[in-house]
């Protein structure tokens, strides 16, 4: 079953005091990439969060965002005084050291824009509020992966119809083998006739020769790896969990072989086939970036 990396999920949580809501958003990315936005006093729990994340999610780019509405009576804002006074004693010193006099209301409200003027006395986390942001986050996380299964389905069917499609192709190369030979065949020979005289050809060296020179040209093997690579693809998605990373393997072999069937096609048709053929297969790379 395939999963998308792309996914949205929202859970609530409401009491009597408070409202509790979190909203997860996961993008693709090669590498799990976790952003957590949650009040001040919640950042001693971010590692818990994340882990429960990672676990759930497995990777992505994964922006989550946790924040409260409701009594806010666990925390007061107060004037850290102490450092009021000490950054007042050092203006004022600064001041009188290059002969400028700052007003009281001046120095009062430069004071109040710089750091850690203000402190927020916030009490400590209640378990049962903690356990509540903890089962809200599992809920929007649920979700989440919900809404990654159903975008799976749906790459799923596309990846399917765009396989098929490649193997349909593969075949409508082989009504132009044989013409591909035989025009190779009459090519070469021609270009004899033209250039040495008939008496002077061996046949049976000319007939040794031109055995070696198709065989060149042959593609039956690049055929058949490319038809076994196009089954593993579809066996792969179908069988493993978590395979985005194997089905991007897959896609290079037979992206590999594509490409050798057009360098030994020496054939218009065969070549516009294999154009067809690259375009299919680029579409599925495109999509698996997307694919977990």
């Amino acid at each position: 079953m395939l999963k998308s990396m792309t996914g949205f999920g929202k859970a609530t949580f409401e009491s009597n005091e408070r409202k509790i809501t979190v909203e997860i958003k996961s993008l693709n990315s090669k590498q799990s990439d976790v952003s957590v936005r949650l009040p001040q006093h919640y950042k001693e729990k971010e590692l818990i969060l994340r882990n429960e994340i990672n676990q759930c999610l497995n990777r992505g780019k994964i922006d989550v965002s946790i924040w409260f509405n409701g009594n806010e009576t666990d925390k007061s804002m107060q004037f850290n005084e102490a450092l009021i006074k000490d950054y007042y004693t050092q203006l004022e010193r600064i001041s009188t050291s290059i002969g400028r006099k700052l007003e009281d209301e001046q120095v009062l409200s430069l004071i109040l824009r710089l750091p850690d003027v203000f402190k927020t006395d916030v009490k400590d986390i209640e378990e049962a509020e903690w356990q509540a942001v903890l089962e809200t986050t599992k809920q929007a996380l649920a979700e989440v992966d919900k809404f990654r299964i159903q975008e799976g389905e749906m790459l799923e069917k596309d990846f399917i119809y765009r396989i098929e499609k490649i193997a349909e192709l593969l075949k409508n190369i082989e009504p132009f083998e044989s013409e591909r030979i035989s025009k190779i065949r009459e090519r070469i020979n021609q270009n004899l006739n033209d250039n040495v005289d008939k008496a002077n050809i061996d046949q049976n060296r000319f007939e040794q020769e031109i055995i070696f020179y198709l065989e060149k040209f042959d593609i039956t093997e690049e055929k058949v790896r490319l038809g076994h690579h196009c089954t593993y693809f579809l066996d792969t998605m179908k069988n493993e969990d978590m395979a985005g990373r194997k089905l991007g393997f897959i896609t290079q072999e037979i992206g590999r072989e594509i490409n050798t069937i057009g360098s030994k096609a020496n054939h218009t048709q065969i070549q516009k086939i294999v154009v067809q053929m690259k375009d299919e297969l680029e579409k599925i790379k495109e999509q698996l970036l997307n694919i977990l």
